[in-house]
């Protein structure tokens, strides 16, 4: 027998990873449907600025760490809905992969409801014999998840872009400080998605309508290399750095170098030039949606989402790296100006509110 349909406000989302990047925009796509969302981070201070993203009462920011487990139980208590966005790119004082990234995503599922849907982000790339350990914690993460609950939805972005990204604007940055630009994976393929898709999709799989027990894979509509995307960048920026491409084992090195100067600082260099060997490895492998993962429908369009071209968002948030910057009027209200990209607007053919 059917129970009685409940809307948005009488469901709780809990998220893990709410204040990163990706995380504001999940909880502003599902602010905007109604639901009750609660944040859990390790310092719930920093998540108080997403409380004007909906009403009054409806996003509320708990303690929570993935390496203490009672918490993690009462962040989850009550909960309909369990989103886990956390992830990190490289490791530093307690902050380890095979703690937030290998053992994380089962200790959620174990806490929660055996009825919560959980929602799950990886990445394209996640591989247990993988040589990078990002990549292999990423493909355990996913393991453990799926024996604890065979029914969950995993979602694997590719390189995400928008507004307040690190990718495209660190090297918008490097190349306005940097006359050469030593690019490691210069002809690795990517396939950028914008973060407010990715957002979408997550916000279908708590509506119900992202079938689970499945692993998506969600790219843009263009494959580039990562030398089109740096030359990309400079076009729009117009900036005119050189782009030297690593081999392999010299970029392994470069990736070793800046890690340790990283340490040596205690991580006072600039983020724009951090990298880690670890990241130099994961760039020798293509981040691309597989053709059986397109073939069975487990992409964006295959969850009805159109995605949206880099061109369409990225100039938006560049401008203000053009050597006259952004409130050049003469400039940018030309034939060349960027269009602005209204990060409250809602997302194309959804609602402002309900489903």
């Amino acid at each position: 027998m059917i129970g009685p349909i409940r809307t948005p406000a009488q469901q709780l989302v809990t998220i893990f990873g709410g204040t990163g990047f990706l995380g504001r925009q999940v909880v502003q796509a599902l602010a905007r449907r109604g639901y009750r969302i609660r944040v859990a981070s390790r310092r719930p201070d920093r998540a108080f600025f997403l409380q004007p993203l909906g009403a009054v009462g409806q996003i509320l920011a708990v303690q929570a760490n993935l390496r203490d487990a009672a918490s993690v139980a009462r962040a989850v208590a009550g909960a309909d809905h369990v989103i886990n966005l956390v992830g990190i790119l490289q490791e530093g004082g307690r902050q380890r992969f095979d703690s937030l990234q290998a053992k994380g995503p089962r200790l959620i599922a174990e806490s929660a409801a055996p009825d919560a849907r959980i929602i799950h982000v990886s990445a394209i790339g996640a591989d247990r014999s993988s040589p990078a350990a990002y990549a292999r914690s990423k493909a355990e993460g996913e393991d453990g998840l799926l024996d604890a609950r065979p029914d969950a939805i995993i979602l694997r972005p590719s390189l995400m872009f928008g507004p307040g990204d690190g990718f495209f604007t660190r090297f918008a940055t490097l190349a306005r400080l940097l006359p050469i630009l030593p690019l490691a994976g210069a002809e690795t393929r990517l396939q950028p998605v914008f973060v407010g898709d990715v957002a979408e999709a997550i916000a279908r799989a708590v509506d119900g309508t992202v079938p689970g027990g499945r692993i998506y894979e969600l790219g843009g509509p263009e494959t580039r290399t990562l030398r089109q995307i740096v030359q990309y960048v400079l076009s729009v920026t117009e900036r005119g750095a050189v782009i030297l491409g690593l081999p392999p084992t010299l970029a392994r090195l470069q990736g070793s170098l800046l890690g340790l100067l990283d340490k040596v600082t205690l991580g006072l260099m600039p983020d724009a030039l951090v990298m880690t060997r670890d990241q130099a490895v994961m760039l020798e492998t293509d981040n691309i949606v597989s053709d059986q993962a397109a073939a069975e429908g487990r992409t964006l369009p295959g969850i009805g989402i159109a995605p949206m071209a880099l061109e369409a968002i990225v100039p938006s948030y560049l401008v203000r790296f053009r050597r006259t910057g952004q409130f050049d009027l003469k400039r940018n209200a030309g034939p060349d100006a960027v269009p602005a990209v209204l990060a409250d607007e809602p997302h194309r053919g959804q609602p402002a509110s309900g489903h």
